[in-house]
């Protein structure tokens, strides 16, 4: 199973400190941003990592991270995002990079106490589809949004009014090589971005979609408020180390 982190975007909730540098690079707490969704695919055993970021600096991410060897990884792969078209357009760009193996995909502003070890091993053994990382959050409305009936996932609703659970969609996903198929099949969404959401609900139709609770606390770090956040709980209680 190959790793894609996703730090591309304008960053545009957090201007102006993104004026000058992508939202990746950002401290949470004493490292920049980016290091901890690289963790989360280290410590989940991948070694073969995609990065997709774009904007004016992205040259600073190999001057940052360069072949990742405090990582313990032999060489990290790079692809350039022009503009801003959604997650799931920034994923497209991997398909090369996948070569029809199994992908896990990172947001690079996905913070996490714990790891998704066992997410991950699971998905191993799973033959085919997709599986999600779900996390009871008091918010709900902000995120993906997943409908059940019992325990099963019905579909995914993008940031709902009212919101069917408590549960959100955090930015951690893992597909099987058709994902770039489904991609191609996508339609821009109202705010004019392919959504990953739409993705999954294309596996959730096929009852091809398993899924996970994550353990320990989350953040997306993609505003203000949840950068804070995600600096405050790093500091307090520590993050994915390896």
């Amino acid at each position: 199973m190959k790793g894609v982190v996703l730090a591309g975007g304008l960053g545009s909730r957090l201007y102006p400190l993104t004026k000058v540098t992508n939202k990746h690079l950002l401290p949470v707490y004493n490292e920049p941003m980016i290091y901890y969704p690289l963790r989360i695919l280290v410590n989940a055993g991948i070694d073969e990592i995609l990065i997709v970021t774009g904007g004016n600096n992205a040259g600073d991410f190999l001057r940052l991270l360069e072949n990742g060897k405090d990582f313990g990884l032999k060489h990290i792969n790079y692809a350039y995002q022009q503009g801003e078209g959604g997650i799931a357009a920034a994923l497209s760009l991997a398909e090369h990079f996948a070569d029809r193996d199994k992908i896990a995909v990172v947001l690079g502003d996905n913070i996490i106490e714990g790891n998704i070890k066992k997410a991950a091993e699971k998905f191993r053994t799973q033959k085919d589809g997709a599986r999600i990382l779900l996390k009871e959050v008091p918010d709900p409305q902000r995120f993906g949004v997943p409908v059940f009936d019992g325990k099963r996932i019905i579909r995914i609703e993008e940031k709902p009014e009212k919101p069917a659970s408590h549960y959100a969609v955090i930015g951690i996903y893992m597909y099987d090589y058709r994902v770039f198929e489904f991609i191609q099949s996508l339609k821009p969404s109202q705010r004019g971005e392919l959504e990953i959401t739409d993705v999954n609900n294309f596996y959730i139709r096929e009852g091809n979609m398993q899924w996970d609770v994550l353990e320990g606390w989350w953040s997306d770090a993609g505003t203000f408020e949840s950068l804070q956040s995600a600096g405050q709980m790093v500091a307090k209680t520590g993050a994915n180390k390896l």
